[in-house]
């Protein structure tokens, strides 16, 4: 069952109701919530989860030694919300704020860098899976600016570029590449489900030679299943651009390029759960 059902939306009311405003903003933020169970039954096909990240406990860690989270110094940069009967981690940026900076740059973001089953290198084949949601997202209208805002990555260590990434872009969600220069919409008009939750899934075979892959589905409100948005075959995932043999997954936003003085959209605030690493091996 969707946490957007009448039931759910009316419990988290009756809620907000006798537990004040902390609760009505946990109503809010939990509109058309995937079930949790949904997406543990549509991880079944995976040989073994390595890493399922739900913040249930209600911390910015999800209660796991060495989560990197943000290191943006806004009280307000990354928290952790109600979201129905359950929680969810929040990052929010605004430009030309020093606060909502992290190494120079408009961004707020948690990570895997520092957690053995968050790495992955060559040989790995991976499937990552988050549920986002764009919280009071400004849509793109003509003439506004074209930046992407970057909600996930999969990084390589040592500053190099990710090798790929999922971005709002334009009123779609996009899938870059910039080592292999590969970029497919994978959510055409996201506009219906700004405040909903959006699920996604990357499979990754991670390869140093033209054996890897990418694999995007996406699951959006009112879908019951995944649907295969876009494949590439036949690529090395691991770039000599990029030279590391090991990386790991980012989550949360970065707003690359953007200023106010370009006609940047000032605050961005976007959800993030469900983050589950799983190992394919063999499949």
């Amino acid at each position: 069952m969707n946490k957007g059902t009448m039931v759910r939306a009316s419990t988290a009311l009756v809620l907000a109701g006798a537990l004040g405003v902390l609760c009505l903003n946990a109503a809010e933020a939990g509109q058309d919530r995937p079930d949790r169970s949904a997406t543990q039954q549509s991880r079944s096909s995976a040989r073994s989860a390595l890493l399922d990240i739900d913040y249930q406990d209600g911390s910015l860690d999800s209660g796991i030694p060495g989560l990197t989270t943000t290191h943006a110094t806004a009280h307000d940069a990354s928290s952790v919300v109600r979201s129905g009967d359950d929680y969810a981690i929040t990052h929010k940026v605004t430009l030309g704020d020093p606060g909502y900076e992290s190494d120079g740059a408009p961004r707020s973001e948690s990570a895997t860098n520092n957690i053995p089953q968050g790495i992955f290198h060559v040989g790995d084949v991976r499937r990552y899976e988050f549920s986002v949601l764009l919280k009071d997202w400004k849509t793109y209208e003509a003439g506004d600016s074209e930046s992407g805002d970057i909600i996930f990555q999969g990084k390589h260590a040592g500053g190099n570029l990710p090798s790929f990434y999922l971005m709002a872009k334009r009123n779609g969600i996009a899938f870059r590449s910039p080592t292999l220069d590969l970029q497919a919409v994978v959510v055409d008009d996201f506009r219906p489900y700004v405040n909903q939750w959006m699920t996604f899934r990357v499979d990754v075979r991670w390869t140093g030679d033209r054996t890897g892959y990418y694999r995007i589905s996406t699951r959006t409100p009112g879908e019951s299943e995944f649907a295969l948005r876009k494949t590439y075959e036949n690529v090395q995932t691991f770039h000599p651009k990029n030279p590391t043999d090991l990386g790991y997954i980012k989550w949360g936003l970065y707003r690359p390029g953007q200023s106010i003085e370009n006609g940047d959209v000032p605050t961005r605030i976007v959800q993030h759960d469900n983050i589950s690493i799983q190992d394919l091996a063999g499949e």
